[in-house]
């Protein structure tokens, strides 16, 4: 049986987006596959008052089972009430591959979906959009389409190589699908290796060229960032020095995320910083407590860095902080 978002406590994304573009922010959109990891989430986004996307992948609904993210979801919006401060919060489906991952959200209560058919052709990308988009508005679920393909892995998402959206696209590709908001590629990648550098290179700038031509061809209309972690040093290091086999790990620069956000970007997609910050945290406390078996003793430790983490993110990086 269908389930409304309504009745898990949770929002679409139509009124997140309208204020992010008017507020020159944007919303965190934060992956999370288990307890401790969706804690921090709420957490941060409480203590920091900023609105919320929370995003599984097919993997995690793999992983966590489809029945307990509903009330793991439902478990946020009661958390954040309890905490005192109600802010809105979407549960979105991130990377649905086909028509039927993302019906299934839809019934089992997500209030927003991504489906990405940038794997396809340019018209098939389109029909399999429209055809999410048909079925998911008739719920006032919103959808998130892609256009271009963005390089590296994360989760079920694996590409060899990137190439930019073409901006001659985005206008058609909007109006025919109806899809409420854009991913877009202009140089963000998956994972945490997202880019092949020596030592002395910088990470290649993004393509804000790009950016600004799809907001011309697309005034008013959200856009989205994938792949926008900034693989933090700090995890990788502490990850090397633990036992950690992380060579040439490198991401986003957090200034570019920031002028970004202050664009028509108004989501914007952080997975990998929160999997290397847990990680890290696990592997030095247990490195130095080789004795200890108590999962809660290794990882609360990460849940509390994961909480600063994403408290920096909405604060220094996105904006979104107070915007709830």
């Amino acid at each position: 049986m269908a389930v409304s978002y309504r009745e898990l406590g949770l929002v679409n994304t139509r009124e997140m987006f309208k204020k992010a573009m008017e507020g020159k922010y944007a919303v965190p959109a934060y992956n999370f596959n288990n307890l401790e990891q969706l804690q921090a989430i709420v957490t941060a986004c409480v203590q920091t008052k900023s609105p919320l996307i929370l995003q599984v992948s097919k993997g995690a609904r793999e992983y966590a089972n489809a029945t307990m993210l509903r009330y793991m979801a439902m478990g946020a919006t009661a958390l954040a009430k309890e905490m005192g401060c109600e802010i809105p919060i979407a549960l979105h489906l991130d990377h649905g591959d086909t028509f039927e991952t993302c019906k299934d959200c839809v019934d089992f209560g997500f209030s927003s979906v991504m489906i990405d058919g940038s794997h396809h052709s340019f018209e098939d990308n389109i029909a399999v959009t429209k055809k999410v988009v048909e079925y998911a508005h008739q719920f006032d679920v919103t959808v998130e389409g892609e256009l271009g393909v963005l390089a590296g892995i994360e989760d079920d998402v694996s590409a060899e190589k990137s190439h930019y959206t073409n901006p001659d696209e985005v206008e058609e590709f909007v109006k025919r699908t109806g899809v409420d908001s854009l991913a877009i590629s202009i140089g963000t990648s998956h994972g945490a290796y997202k880019f092949k550098v020596k030592p002395g290179e910088s990470v290649p700038p993004l393509r804000f060229d790009i950016l600004e031509e799809c907001e011309k061809r697309l005034p008013g209309f959200p856009i989205v960032l994938h792949g926008a972690s900034s693989v933090v040093p700090k995890y990788v290091e502490i990850i090397n020095n633990y036992g950690g086999k992380l060579d040439g790990a490198v991401g986003i620069p957090e200034e570019q995320l920031r002028k970004a956000a202050e664009s028509a970007v108004c989501k914007i997609n952080i997975d990998s910083d929160g999997r290397l910050a847990f990680t890290a945290m696990i592997r030095e406390t247990l490195a130095k407590h080789p004795d200890e078996f108590d999962p809660r003793k290794y990882l609360k430790p990460a849940r509390t860095e994961l909480i600063e983490l994403y408290k920096h993110k909405n604060l220094n990086v996105l904006g979104s902080a107070g915007k709830a």
